[in-house]
Formats: structure tokens, C-alpha cells, sequence
């Protein structure tokens, strides 16, 4: 099911050059970053990489919509910390990503924060937007 925005209230826009050993830039200038290749796919690993973006990109939303479920449920997940893990590896003549994100609620038993995951899990942007495409598990596990 494809979800389109009632209107759209802010756009993001980034221009990257050379790759994964070049430079992506945001429009406004506040995002200036080096990209590299992680050392287990052959690079330095001494800038940033896509995977590491979609990740933080990824995990900064599912925490919003975590807290938003949260509190529509009357249960405080302010201190949520939400971990996403992409994989990337190859498949057939190309590369494909996986999503592994671990959901962690300090003063909530389990099985709640499981309940609070699969609920954010719907209304995620970004799991919408990879729903289908990229094998995707959202798992409870005790705060740190």
C-alpha cells in the first residue's frame, strides 16, 4: 500500500559527487560530509556511508513515531532509545539492504515495548517506505 502525504510540509534535498569516496551536501549547507566506503567493503572508513545515514535517517523517524504511539497510549517512552542495524551485501547482479532495529524503553516490561514497536513500526515513514522491498524485524530488548 502506498502512503502519500496530505501535503508536504518540508522537503530535504542532498547532492552527493563521486559516490561512496565523495561528498554529500545538503541544500541549506548544514549537512557537509565526506563519504567512504566502510573497510570491510575496501575503503578507509575514515568518513561516513550511506548505510550509516539510512540507519540514523531510520532510527531518528521510528523514535518520533515510537513516542507519538507512546503517548496516544498514555505511557511515557521519552528516554526510547531506538538502534537500527542496515546490512548490505550482494544479490544476484546487484546489492541488497536489510533493517534490524532494536527498540529499548527504560520502566517498560517487554513486552509493552514490543506493543509500542509494532505500533510505531505502522505509521513509521520510513517503514513505509521500505515495506516489501528491504527484509525488515523490529525487536523489544531491556535498556541498557
Amino acid at each position: 500500500m502506498t502512503r502519500t502525504p496530505e501535503k508536504i510540509v518540508y522537503t530535504a534535498s542532498a547532492t552527493t559527487t563521486g559516490g561512496r569516496q565523495g561528498r554529500a551536501v545538503s541544500s541549506d549547507g548544514v549537512l557537509d560530509l565526506t563519504l567512504t566506503s566502510p573497510k570491510e567493503m575496501g575503503g578507509t572508513g575514515e568518513g561516513t556511508n550511506p548505510e550509516q545515514l539510512f540507519a540514523a535517517g531510520y532510527s531518528a523517524c521510528f523514535n518520533s513515531a515510537l513516542m507519538m504511539v507512546a503517548r496516544r497510549a498514555r505511557v511515557d517512552a521519552s528516554a526510547a532509545q531506538v538502534s537500527v542495524h542496515i546490512g548490505f551485501g550482494p544479490e544476484g547482479q546487484g546489492y541488497a539492504l536489510t533493517a534490524d532495529l532494536e527498540v529499548a524503553v527504560p520502566g517498560l516490561e517487554l513486552a509493552q515495548v514490543q506493543e509500542l514497536a509494532d505500533a510505531a513500526h505502522q505509521v513509521c515513514p520510513y517503514s513505509a517506505a521500505i515495506a516489501g522491498n528491504v527484509p525488515t524485524t523490529v525487536t523489544a530488548v531491556a535498556a541498557a
